[in-house]
């Protein structure tokens, strides 16, 4: 069985994330009743029918913020394996999706009139469970597209949960950091492959741009520094049973240096820790952003 708990900011895509799973096979279910979790996965244990599992439970349950946390503990002790999805937007974003659909937040009501400050007061309410999630997606920058693609690339070929997951995201500063990201990195110091003709319309997930890096001494040691860190702080994520590490490594526009970087650090890593229940995967956020202007 493999269950994932899809939850996060109203207005930050859980419904599309939600469809994109059911396109993978998963059995998906919007707004479930957190009072009735365990009870349906028992009945799913003992039947033939299909043991993937998505379902969206978030604040519409009245009951959710109560009860999520015993729930959860109940679920490691009967050792169901689950991962916890949250998706996560700016204020400003959210926003924008809400005045599109017409919508109302779940939390809008007489003591919160005004649609920000219902966010603001989700956001809050939802700080502990953030700190719980196996994944976490921050969503301002996708369209519906996007985020499908994104669930499709993260969770195709993740069937069984692991001691600890690295998610690297390859990002441009012009764009904004990816506020999920526990560290960042900047690879803005590197020699730019931009400015180089013959390169400017390839990305740094191509040969070319990785060996024009690696000629850099400055590259070789940027890779270096960020590989002993690494070594130095995956085994304790593991040691404190922290199941995710976000890495969040940027360029200017987030096309040729931090993508290119990306791939060069998991594949060591790989080869590193290709014995250990490590699962890694990468977002290459803004790769192809403005790519009609090169």
């Amino acid at each position: 069985m493999h269950i994932v708990i899809i939850t996060g900011l109203s207005g930050s895509g859980k419904s599309t994330a939600l469809k994109a799973f059911e396109d993978l096979g998963y059995l998906a279910i919007d707004n479930f009743p957190i009072r009735l979790l365990i009870q349906f996965l028992k009945e799913v244990e003992e039947s033939l029918e299909n043991k993937k599992i998505a379902l969206v439970i978030d604040i519409r349950d009245k009951y959710f913020l109560r009860e999520y946390s015993e729930v959860f503990e109940r679920f490691k002790k009967e050792k169901y394996p689950f991962e916890i999805l949250f998706l996560d937007a700016s204020t400003e974003v959210i926003v924008t999706r809400f005045n599109q659909t017409r919508r109302p937040h779940p939390l809008l009501k007489e003591e919160i009139s005004s649609l920000e400050s219902a966010i603001n007061k989700e956001r809050e309410l939802l700080f502990d469970l953030k700190e719980l999630a196996t994944l976490i997606l921050d969503t301002s920058h996708f369209n519906v597209h996007q985020l499908r693609n994104e669930i499709f690339r993260l969770y195709s070929r993740r069937e069984n949960t692991k001691d600890l997951i690295i998610h690297f995201i390859s990002f441009g500063y012009k764009y904004g950091i990816p506020y999920e990201a526990n560290f960042l990195f900047d690879a803005r110091i590197l020699p730019n492959p931009y400015f180089v003709p013959e390169f400017k319309l390839l990305s740094g997930r191509e040969k070319k741009i990785k060996e024009y890096l690696l000629n850099s001494i400055h590259t070789l040691k940027f890779i270096e520094y960020l590989e002993s860190f690494l070594y130095w702080l995956i085994p304790l994520y593991i040691k404190e049973n922290m199941r995710l590490l976000t890495i969040g490594i940027g360029c200017t526009g987030g096309r040729h240096r931090s993508p290119a970087i990306v791939e060069i650090l998991v594949e060591r890593l790989k080869n590193r820790y290709f014995n250990i229940n490590i699962d890694i995967v990468t977002t290459y956020r803004d790769i192809e952003k403005d790519v009609s202007n090169l």
